[in-house]
């Protein structure tokens, strides 16, 4: 049991996921294809199997330079969050899944778990429609555990923070 086990609360930060730049080309096209041309929402479990080969492809920051970044970002929030836990997941092509990594904070012991994605904008499936869903999926299987979404997120902070951004490369600009 690590330290942080003890507690009892956790965040969740999910990324998009990406495809390892070395992963074979001919697993890519299969999984598209069959995913594209999939009727509904259950995949076959053709699909389902390329999916799993897909996310458990080895990654370095090389191979996948999105998945590197978002265990960077973690690693900036994890200091920010003094009586939580925080783990990192992929809504697709990586590991853990969503439903993955919930069910190892439960393994844990936490009770309480707050999902929150870098998918800021409104708009887009993933954060309005499969998260959400997988959340509904995710507070049934597990009723003793508060399973909440923080989204959507409130756009005149994203602005705030955009313009933030834009205003240190101004003064760099300027010191430069």
């Amino acid at each position: 049991m690590t330290q942080n086990s003890k507690l009892e609360k956790a965040v969740l930060l999910i990324g998009h996921g990406g495809i390892p730049s070395d992963c074979p080309r001919n697993l890519i096209h299969e999984f598209m294809t069959l995913h594209k041309n999939r009727k509904g929402d259950i995949a076959s479990k053709q699909e389902e199997e390329l999916e799993q080969r897909i996310r458990k492809w080895p990654r370095s920051a090389e191979t996948d330079p999105y998945q590197a970044g978002l265990e960077s970002l973690a690693e900036n929030l994890r200091i920010l969050l003094n009586d939580s836990i925080l783990k990192t997941a992929y809504n697709e092509f990586c590991e853990p899944s969503i439903e993955q990594a919930v069910k190892d904070l439960v393994d844990e012991g936490i009770k309480e778990v707050i999902l929150i994605t870098t998918m800021l904008t409104p708009g887009g499936s993933h954060s309005e429609k499969e998260i959400p869903a997988e959340v509904t999926k995710l507070r049934t299987k597990y009723p003793n555990v508060e399973i909440t979404y923080a989204w959507p997120f409130d756009l005149t902070k994203v602005a705030e923070m955009m313009n933030s951004q834009i205003l240190m490369i101004q003064a760099e600009k300027t010191r430069a």
